[in-house]
């Protein structure tokens, strides 16, 4: 039964993306005179996760805990990351925010270039040359107002501890003077286990902690930065935990 759920699983995922593919393309042509931080084909981009998210069988994904209803202004998201799915759980926000992702995924057809068209920013890892540019257009996006979302840890977690975060989200707080705003995620390691095709069940929430500000940082305070930063993630967390223990009781 597993495998059927799969199959239709990745069917549903590849009709969105097809079908959205278009309408996004519409929506950006339309829009991009006056939309320049693309945030319609952003957010139209966000929609389609979450509608796969919530017509996928096995997922039952949501936000939990109060939610600013308004996009953050000069903001560095970071999230922990535990799977694949995690962005399709992110995307239940109720703002835009464009996401810093492998340059790889910008090339797979439809899903890719919906990532494109909603202003992503593409990154290689370890490609010095590929970093810093991406970097540099993270900034810029978050000096305009608009959100960048990135995972600190670099890759998804084989465990329920975090990775060490790297500099890159912390560097580009303090260079844009943007409040890094954590989040958190949990449930989401069986929604799309690593190294496996199948969809597995999960019961998964989101949650968003206190901004922090950067205001008067220099580089010296990246540390610091990072470690306030790995606190409240890790708060989160366990208050997700405990919430779904007491859903699953």
């Amino acid at each position: 039964m597993s495998a059927i759920v799969s199959i239709y699983s990745w069917i549903l995922l590849a009709v969105v993306c097809i079908g959205g593919f278009f309408v996004q393309l519409m929506l950006f042509i339309i829009c991009f005179p006056f939309d320049r931080q693309r945030r319609v084909a952003g957010r139209f981009y966000r929609l389609m996760a979450v509608a796969v998210a919530r017509l996928a069988p096995t997922w039952r994904f949501r936000v939990h805990g109060p939610v600013p209803s308004e996009r953050p202004g000069r903001a560095v998201v970071v999230s922990n990351h535990v799977s694949n799915s995690d962005s399709f759980l992110i995307s239940h926000l109720p703002w835009e925010m464009k996401w810093l992702g492998k340059a790889s995924l910008f090339k797979v057809p439809f899903m890719g270039w919906s990532m494109g068209l909603a202003g992503d920013i593409p990154v290689t890892r370890g490609a010095r040359g590929s970093v810093k540019t991406a970097m540099l257009r993270c900034q810029a996006i978050v000096e305009s107002g608009m959100p960048v979302m990135i995972f600190p840890e670099g890759t998804r977690s084989r465990t329920a501890e975090l990775l060490p975060f790297k500099d890159g989200a912390f560097r580009l707080a303090i260079a844009a003077q943007a409040d890094v705003l954590p989040v958190a995620v949990t449930g989401t390691r069986d929604a799309m286990p690593k190294h496996s095709w199948r969809w597995g069940r999960a019961r998964a929430f989101v949650t968003v902690g206190q901004a922090i500000p950067t205001g008067g940082m220099t580089l010296d305070d990246l540390e610091e930065l990072k470690r306030v930063t790995r606190s409240a993630i890790e708060e989160l967390r366990v208050e997700l935990e405990e919430r779904a223990a007491r859903d699953a009781a």
